[in-house]
């Protein structure tokens, strides 16, 4: 193979670990899922040995308090002396990794590991068990970790939070009635429609060696609100939704080209990060002029391209980020993948694992796997892209991976500031009063009964507001004709008609 810069970022091992046992006792704690995916990370890069080597331990912030993670994870394989970095919740997934490679490119250290564990599926089998389970205690004279990256952005506006809608799945459930009205598509086709998309994401999963569910099921079980399977915000049943009890944990091993070569690593199996590109400008979902598409992804997937040197056309395998059915196909939409290649890798976060804050970094793992899979003879240059959202849809990330160097390296680009620049927040009203129209809507449910519905309102003066109706008619014609578009009247209260 081709000689490389020496600091040139190069994935040498992922690892995964997945338990699913009955009795929670049984059960590994967070953190000991997130060892042993580190460990199998180190297997799958051909050196056990790498293990006291590592640098760096860079964790995700998951459903547990651990004091120091990084800590924890560097004494047990065996590199104590390793940077400790946590991040917090609402940090892109991705950026953690972005940060080892260009620590790696600019030769601050050669290699390092990104990890993220869960064990919510422990913590269910336990209650239904009636069985107490605990995880490590830290105490107070545990050093906090060596670098902590906090996030002070907001979730919601008030006008969102007084109007009672804070659920995400409420929160991408108006968001996918904005796509459904931009495609032009019936209610009815529709549901249809993102009910065959997760119907093949299910087909995916069941091919993939780390899904947490890898049965296949069929479009009609996962549109219809039958049985366990609740309609929660329409058009969204439990099916559509990102699986959170999960016990599954993830590795991922950066080190130098130099560092690789030295210690002797199989450079067939080595993928290469190409370009990465992330904005952290955030507005809120009430803020947003278009609720379908977003300037954050269109901007950041165009100048990914550019860095790579490439289009669109040139990505055979992606993993788009998919928490909901809306973040997939507003992803899609943005980055022009509609008809260019599978969607997800993985099988979907709602069949593969939806672990609370390290999703991003399973289809980056899975991808690594892909790509490596091509014919090893012919070395045919492939591209693989994931993205990641944090907040609703507030930041965006997309990297792109490639079986075989690049020509122009490794790039990276944070714009965030440029898309702040064209990416102005609406004004948000909480007191307008008359006729407004219909951005964005969605109806939850209380089992199988409509509860109440929001609306996402364009006011006539170009700002925008939240209304909230429980009439029972209204709510039933809401999830049976197209709301979006039309002019409704909001009353005093904050109801409309």
């Amino acid at each position: 193979m081709q000689d490389l810069p020496p600091n040139t970022p190069v994935i040498i091992g992922v690892g995964f670990c997945q338990e699913k046992l009955d009795d929670a006792v049984a059960s590994s704690e967070p953190v000991q899922l997130m060892i042993n995916a580190v460990r199998d990370a180190a297997r799958d890069a051909g050196s056990d040995a790498l293990l006291t080597q590592l640098e760096s331990i860079s964790v995700e912030q998951g459903m547990w308090d651990y004091r120091n993670p990084g800590k924890l994870i560097a004494d047990a394989v065996g590199c104590p002396e390793a940077k400790s970095i946590l991040a917090d919740l609402g940090v892109l997934q991705l950026t953690p990794l972005f940060n080892l490679f260009d620590a790696i490119e600019s030769g601050e250290q050669h290699i390092g590991v990104v990890t993220g564990g869960e064990a919510k599926y422990r913590e269910l089998r336990a209650k239904i068990n009636g069985q107490t389970v605990s995880n490590t205690q830290q105490g107070e004279d545990t050093p906090e970790p060596d670098v902590y990256h906090p996030t002070p952005d907001p979730f919601a506006t008030e006008v969102e939070a007084a109007a009672g809608i804070f659920m995400p799945v409420e929160l991408f459930a108006v968001i996918e009635s904005a796509l459904r009205y931009s495609q032009g598509l019936s209610v009815e086709e529709h549901r249809d429609k993102i009910a065959a998309l997760y119907s093949s994401f299910s087909e995916i999963a069941a091919n993939n060696p780390h899904a947490w569910s890898q049965d296949i099921v069929p479009a009609n079980e996962i549109r219809n609100a039958v049985g366990k399977n609740a309609m929660l915000a329409f058009p969204y049943t439990k099916k559509h939704n990102s699986q959170w009890n999960v016990n599954q944990a993830v590795a991922i091993i950066v080190c130098s080209y130099a560092k690789a070569k030295e210690m002797k690593l199989d450079s067939n199996q080595w993928i290469y990060p190409v370009a990465a590109v992330q904005s952290r400008h955030v507005v809120c979902l009430a803020q947003q002029k278009q609720l379908h598409s977003h300037p954050g992804t269109v901007m950041a997937g165009e100048r990914a391209y550019q860095l790579a040197g490439i289009s669109n056309k040139d990505i055979s395998a992606a993993d788009l980020y998919s928490c909901f059915p809306s973040s997939v196909q507003s992803f899609a939409h943005d980055l022009k993948l509609d008809s260019v290649c599978p969607w997800s890798v993985t099988g979907s976060m709602a069949f593969a694992g939806g672990p609370y804050n390290h999703g991003a970094l399973d289809g980056v793992a899975r991808m690594v796997e892909v790509l490596r899979a091509d014919d090893k003879t012919e070395k045919k240059t492939r591209f693989g892209l994931t993205s990641n959202l944090s907040g609703i849809f507030g930041k965006q990330a997309i990297a792109l991976f490639s079986n075989q160097p690049n020509k122009n390296g490794y790039c990276f680009e944070d714009i965030t500031e440029a898309v702040a620049a064209v990416d102005k927040p609406l004004p948000v009203t909480g007191d307008y009063t008359g006729s407004a129209t219909v951005a964005g809507y969605t109806v939850v449910f209380n089992k199988e009964v409509p509860s109440h519905g929001f609306a996402y309102c364009d006011t006539p003066t170009g700002a925008r507001t939240v209304a909230k109706s429980s009439d029972k008619n209204l709510l039933t014609q809401m999830t049976q004709e197209e709301f979006v578009g039309r002019t409704i009247t909001i009353h005093d209260d904050r109801s409309f008609s």
